[in-house]
């Protein structure tokens, strides 16, 4: 028995040679569908994106044969009308910023890296934080000491020396050492050869935990009376609020 052409399956007219497909083409971005031509996907050749439309097809269909390209779909239409107009986003920055990246869309990713947001944790953040020995790692550590108070507790706090300058650090030490606390769970960030400040550093860590998902604040730790020096000088108190 025959099949007439409109009852073909749909799925099988796609995955045929992209050379015999109709210039448009219809997408689904993790659930967001989009209709646009194979030009415009492919208008920067060595991009991500354009590969995947080159030669045979690289991709996956779904069930009413659209191409399925498993990413944010939200997203897709900011990357969709750079390529159609060379217009570059000014909303969801850095989430877009993440997309051009994958999709390797360089004129994208360098006008994009241009953006104050984007500017600004690069060249700035990022680059004050890679200055900052173990910052990563001391976030990491922050999180694990956290979660491991936390048990029957509505909120677990983490002491976190911070020091800027190799002198504050042997002062720190010498603080740490009369310090009434375990001294194993103090996290000690720094010193560091920067510009910026303690402050500074302090609005990082926060920053950088609350991305992780936690809730989280933070204020001078003050030490017992009699202690040596001005623990807040050095000392502050993170405090994770689980419910």
């Amino acid at each position: 028995m025959s099949i007439s052409p409109e009852h073909k399956p749909l799925g099988k007219q796609v995955t045929s040679s992209l050379h015999t497909l109709s210039p448009i083409v219809e997408l689904n971005v993790g659930g967001e569908m989009y209709t646009t031509t194979l030009s415009t996907l492919k208008k920067h050749p060595g991009s991500k994106l354009a590969e995947m439309f080159t030669g045979q097809p690289k991709l996956r269909t779904d069930s009413e044969g659209r191409f399925f390209i498993d990413r944010p779909g939200t997203y897709f239409k900011y990357i969709l009308e750079y390529l159609r107009s060379n217009q570059v986003p000014t909303q969801c920055i850095q989430d877009v910023y993440k997309e051009a990246l994958f999709y390797d869309i360089e004129p994208l990713i360098k006008q994009l890296e241009d953006s104050p947001q984007i500017f600004g944790e690069l060249v700035a953040r990022r680059q004050f934080l890679a200055r900052v020995p173990n910052y990563s790692e001391n976030i990491e550590l922050m999180i694990r000491i956290a979660r491991a108070e936390a048990v029957a507790s509505r909120q677990s706090s983490v002491i976190v020396c911070v020091v800027r300058t190799e002198e504050d650090a042997a002062r720190c030490q010498d603080a740490l050492n009369s310090l009434d606390t375990d001294k194993k769970s103090v996290v000690k960030f720094g010193p560091w050869k920067a510009v910026p400040s303690i402050s500074d550093l302090l609005d990082c860590i926060q920053m950088d935990v609350e991305a992780k998902g936690y809730k989280i604040s933070f204020q001078p730790h003050v030490a017992e009376k009699g202690f040596r020096f001005k623990s807040h000088d050095f000392f502050y108190k993170f405090l994770f609020t689980w419910w």
